[in-house]
């Protein structure tokens, strides 16, 4: 498999579109889902950490809409927290600023939570938004798996089974020895989880904040629009939600148990999501099943009952249990077959169980052909039949999709530290493959001399 750039896949939505994905922006208190005595803190404290003064300023920052904001303004005044220290001709003009006793509050509110982001969205209203954009919605059909792929040396059958895995929304396996592909292969499959999709920036449950976006898996997509200052702007697009892709997350040897769970930051007195929790809505791979310091055993005990209902049970640190969705196209990868899994409940639920085994010999021409232009080295015909004949044919090397790459980048390395000409010349291949196979020869051999003792 060649290991192109991936193309753009989601294109930003017209701004009629976007009003479909992403919520109309609350323009009272009440339209927020949030209790006016979390908001009054919030603003407490982000004017007292941030220094923020003016409506605008705090409606930029919590992604509220100026209305609201100057409701709990109002209100704080009324409770003597907030005074007015400047008027000006308009309403957004209006400077505020914490009396003593809302300093003395804000301080207060800031030892148990320092949180001062994106206002939160209710929990009830993140679960109805995941299901109204389910990745399962979306219909794939063979042509636009193709189309998809175009540019990838995939055997066909192959393609047609990893179509019919993501249409189905059912966990997959992908399997094989390493250095197959199942890795590129499984981030590849975010090509065929595409469009936009709405995520807050936060979630509100029982009264913690449980921060959800992450820059890492979910980038925005940007649509043209800019912000309005108005006070009032009933057609805006709510901003505490982010327009972006549908995310890819993968975990790998690291994951544990206690990643699954929720991370609550002590310093900062508020949760940060769970990893499948992020990947809601997209794709979530993990990668090198078996390979976890948790056993597979352990992983689908965990996720037995996610994989069947579609959703999670989550707990807060004061006991509070909650349900999340659980949305996405689950990819296991491993080198494991499915028979050492040794988990006839897991087997059950993985809906597709995927080889991916060594290419054939065309593909694997092609697949080296590539990797020479991505290395800036002249493909020689002759070279690549020395490579089959003298090398993997002795050694009984299968022809796998990862060797001509990692082949020709040690040719295009050694060639940089020697100062010469980057060519399939039969020292240089050599030199490669000796490199490459040598240390794994050498264990080969030892452990067979220590098998016979």
């Amino acid at each position: 498999m060649s290991l192109l750039p991936f193309p753009a896949t989601t294109a930003a939505p017209e701004a009629g579109e976007m009003q479909g994905i992403v919520p109309r922006a609350p323009q009272t208190l009440e339209e927020t889902g949030l209790p006016s005595t979390f908001l009054v803190e919030l603003v407490a404290k982000t004017m007292f950490q941030l220094g923020l003064t003016k409506l605008t300023e705090l409606s930029a920052q919590l992604r509220l809409a100026g209305t609201v904001i100057e409701g709990i303004c109002q209100f704080m005044r009324r409770e003597m927290l907030l005074e007015v220290t400047r008027r000006g001709q308009h309403e957004a003009d209006v400077e505020f600023d914490l009396t003593q006793a809302g300093r003395a509050r804000a301080i207060d509110w800031l030892t148990r939570s320092s949180y001062v982001g994106a206002a939160p969205v209710p929990l009830d209203v993140y679960t109805e938004r995941v299901r109204a954009q389910s990745v399962t919605k979306q219909a794939i059909t063979v042509d636009q798996v193709r189309a998809a792929f175009a540019d990838q040396i995939i055997p066909g059958q192959l393609l047609d089974l990893v179509g019919t895995a993501v249409n189905s929304g059912r966990p997959l396996l992908l399997y094989g020895p390493a250095g197959s592909g199942k890795t590129y292969l499984a981030e590849l499959m975010h090509r065929l989880v595409t469009g936009a999709i709405a995520v807050p920036h936060a979630i509100f449950v029982h009264g913690e904040v449980i921060r959800l976006f992450d820059a890492q898996y979910h980038h925005p997509i940007a649509t043209g629009e800019t912000t309005q200052a108005a006070l009032d702007n009933r057609q805006r697009p709510d901003a505490r939600w982010v327009l972006c892709e549908r995310p890819c997350v993968v975990s790998g040897g690291e994951l544990t148990l206690e990643m699954l769970d929720l991370s609550f930051d002590h310093r900062a007195g508020y949760y940060e999501a769970p990893p499948h929790f992020k990947a809601n809505n997209g794709l979530f791979i993990v990668d090198d099943l078996g390979r976890q310091v948790i056993t597979p055993h352990q992983l689908m005990n965990r996720w037995i009952v996610p994989m069947d209902r579609r959703h999670d049970h989550l707990m807060l640190r004061n006991g509070g249990k909650f349900t999340i969705p659980f949305d996405m196209v689950l990819v296991f990868a491993s080198n494991l077959r499915p028979a050492q899994l040794e988990d006839a409940a897991f087997l059950r639920r993985l809906g597709h169980k995927i080889a991916v085994d060594a290419v054939s010999q065309d593909e694997y021409a092609q697949i080296f052909e590539r990797a020479c232009a991505a290395e800036g080295i002249e493909h020689d015909e002759v070279a690549f039949r020395k490579l089959l004949r003298d090398y993997h044919a002795p050694q009984g090397r299968a022809l796998l999709a990862c060797y001509p790459r990692d082949l020709l980048h040690l040719i295009a390395s050694r060639a940089r530290f020697m100062g010469i000409t980057a060519e399939l010349s039969p020292e240089l291949l050599d030199w490669a493959w000796r490199t490459y196979f040598g240390n794994e020869a050498l264990i080969e051999t030892a452990s067979e001399s220590g098998s016979r003792t």
